[in-house]
């Protein structure tokens, strides 16, 4: 609901594509610029308070936005740096939320189907949500739609109070904060399956996720609407993701996730082309709905990938290097989306960018085989793999 309000309101304010650029940029750039460094302390910290704090202080962010929008005293500018303040929490939350996934599944051999399951449920949102942020608009405005998400908080700060769960204890003492960060990044990077995995998330995070962020041009200047079909855009997104996530819960096993990428890749990168050039309403949501289902398979099999070769130790800074590669690079492909969308037109922007999320798909397909060479002894040891089965 926020997000759709909060593209909706500054879309209102300014009626221009590169400020929808800008907002995105400021509210993502802080998980760029400090989530590695933020990785490290997420493995120190004790996971459950980290969230708490998180999700404290996005509500009382969330409550600002509600009563600066309610008493109509909103600007462009207080919407920027209150974007930017959610972006700094993210960078603790983020990284937080992954890393915690994996201490509430007691067999890893379910963690695939647990991060599908929480993906599942994290885009019900996303198909509900437009469509209530549309009504509401609609109905008040948009302080109204802060509001709710502001309040919503004290139910999710009181699931994590209830929660009973075994977190290992963090000891010390701890190398410095640069050592270890330095030797998060070795990791991650030195290691071929991760390294790939992570330049695939940025490629999409920067050509391929800031095509949300142009929906509300769609929604006004190609389909003539208003809030209403801004939600209905985003909603059928959301509805493509519950059903990839749904494929992915009754998943039984994670092995074949790299060939799950490559192809949702590729039907994601097409689905954006086909909509940049769609001016029919029923065919431009059945599109969106294809967009939806193909990113959050492939955002979601990355995830469990990498969480399930993941050492335990690391796994703080892995995420917040998935956390960076994932978000940390939509701030510059926001911005850049919305300087071309100036220049050439939201349309064209979106089928140049389709194309290329199409060409990185097909590259990440040609170092899959080097990739299940550095993969199987991993598998092996967990017992995931039987030594006669291939691993992807």
């Amino acid at each position: 609901m926020t997000q759709v309000a909060t593209g909706w309101l500054v879309y209102r304010l300014s009626r221009s594509a590169f400020w929808l650029g800008v907002s995105g940029f400021s509210g993502q750039i802080p998980v760029f610029l400090f989530s590695a460094f933020a990785g490290v302390w997420v493995d120190r910290l004790n996971l459950r308070r980290v969230m708490i704090a998180t999700q404290v202080l996005a509500m009382l962010q969330s409550l600002t936005l509600a009563f600066l929008t309610l008493t109509h005293r909103i600007t462009l500018v207080q919407l920027i740096v209150l974007g930017f303040a959610q972006g700094l929490i993210n960078v603790f939350d983020m990284p937080a939320r992954q890393a915690f996934v994996v201490h509430m599944v007691s067999d890893k051999k379910d963690l695939g189907n647990a991060i599908a399951l929480n993906s599942f449920m994290v885009n019900v949102a996303r198909l509900v949500g437009p469509t209530l942020a549309g009504i509401l608009i609609a109905a008040t405005n948009e302080g109204m739609c802060f509001l709710v998400d502001g309040l919503s908080y004290v139910a999710v700060v009181a699931s994590l109070v209830l929660m009973t769960l075994s977190l290992p204890r963090k000891t010390g003492p701890h190398p410095g904060v640069f050592h270890e960060l330095k030797e998060g990044a070795r990791y991650a990077l030195g290691f071929p399956p991760i390294r790939y995995v992570l330049l695939l998330l940025a490629v999409f995070s920067l050509m391929g996720m800031p095509h949300a962020l142009l929906m509300p041009v769609f929604a006004s200047e190609i389909f003539h609407g208003d809030a209403h079909a801004l939600g209905m855009l985003l909603g059928a997104s959301g509805f493509g993701a519950i059903l990839g996530a749904v494929f992915l819960a009754s998943k039984k096993s994670v092995l074949g996730l790299g060939r799950i990428m490559v192809t949702t890749g590729i039907l994601f990168g097409a689905g954006i082309v086909l909509f940049s050039l769609s001016h029919i309403w029923w065919l431009s949501l059945c599109l969106l709905a294809v967009t939806g289902l193909s990113l959050i398979m492939l955002v979601a099999s990355a995830n469990t990938f990498l969480q399930t070769i993941a050492e335990d130790a690391k796994r703080g800074r892995l995420m917040s290097l998935f956390t960076i590669a994932f978000i940390g690079m939509a701030p510059f492909g926001s911005l850049l989306s919305g300087w071309m969308a100036k220049k050439i037109g939201a349309p064209h922007t979106l089928l140049i960018e389709g194309v290329c999320c199409i060409a990185g798909a097909i590259a990440f397909a040609k170092v899959i085989p080097a990739m299940r060479i550095h993969v199987r002894p991993i598998y092996l040891e967990k017992g995931i793999l039987q030594a006669e089965i291939p691993p992807a």
